[in-house]
């Protein structure tokens, strides 16, 4: 009787032991946000988000804000980060983490979720495909009335009210000005010296993953290697500064440094125009990202 009650009890030891190491995947679903001019229901944007949860075999959805199209060219920034975090939070699916995916212009929209959404939702991974993070110089190949406006008159209070692209351009002569009156940017990355909230560096380092892309033949992000939180030196557009040399990381404003000492941070060039991403990167560069991983029974 005792002996068979000890077989008994070590069969049930080493069951639980079997059990506890049996992995489990769990499922991370991902958000898409696109950039400026286009929207959800577009269908490069729609294929896009599909070919993604295909190749990752994780759940994904694009979230729109306010009309789409329309909206990601009028709805100032910080009113579309504020959509997209109000959002984020009623969807249940994200409740225990999620990673975002975005797009050009949609990167800072992303970074806004990750920065100033109060009670949301952790973000695990990120990536960025061509957004520009320190700002942009200049605005190519546009003679629209609103880019004229931005060429003009990017720090009033109408055209930042108004206009989204404004809330990014970083004049580098015009600093005193871009950092007085521009109502996103310095706000996301810190740059008002005394308006530096330690919170969006603190939410920015709890990513487990960043992963910067930046396109070779861009001609839309001006510099390209804003992509990668480069930017030229204040007072000058003839020379660059790589991330690494910029105040913005040796400073660690928004924990872009800390991330990267972590080995968190991914700086990845590939070759193509803006958002003209090859497939085979695509499966490189944004998918590991998105894939499920496992966990363990405890």
């Amino acid at each position: 009787m005792m002996k068979s009650f000890q077989r008994s009890a070590l069969f049930v030891r080493t069951l639980s032991i079997f059990f506890f190491f049996i992995p489990v995947t769990i499922s991370v679903p991902f958000i898409l946000l696109h950039g400026i001019r286009d929207q959800c229901s577009n269908g490069g944007i729609s294929s896009f988000t599909q070919l993604l949860s295909n190749l990752s075999s994780s759940p994904g959805s694009c979230l729109e804000i306010g009309n789409g199209e329309q909206d990601s060219v009028s709805m100032p920034l910080m009113q579309q980060a504020s959509i997209a975090c109000e959002k984020v939070k009623h969807m249940k699916e994200l409740s225990q983490g999620y990673n975002i995916v975005a797009q050009s212009q949609g990167n800072l929209v992303a970074r806004g979720l990750i920065q100033f959404c109060d009670n949301a939702p952790p973000v695990l991974n990120y990536v960025s495909l061509g957004g520009p993070h320190a700002g942009i110089a200049n605005i190519p190949k546009c003679t629209s009335p609103v880019c004229q406006l931005l060429k003009t008159d990017v720090y009033s209070d109408y055209v930042q009210d108004h206009i989204a692209p404004s809330g990014y351009i970083k004049l580098p002569n015009e600093m005193s000005k871009y950092l007085e009156h521009s109502k996103y940017l310095p706000k996301l990355n810190n740059e008002r010296p005394n308006q530096r909230n330690f919170i969006y560096k603190e939410r920015f380092t709890s990513l487990h993953n960043l992963v910067l892309v930046m396109f070779q033949g861009d001609k839309v992000v001006m510099p390209k290697e804003s992509c990668w939180f480069g930017y030229y030196p204040d007072g000058t557009t003839t020379s660059l500064l790589p991330p690494q040399q910029t105040k913005l990381y040796t400073e660690d404003w928004i924990g872009l440094k800390t991330l990267d000492a972590a080995g968190k941070v991914k700086f990845v060039s590939v070759p193509g125009e803006h958002l003209q991403m090859a497939h085979a990167d695509v499966v490189k560069h944004v998918v590991p990202y998105l894939q499920n991983h496992p966990t363990f029974l405890s």
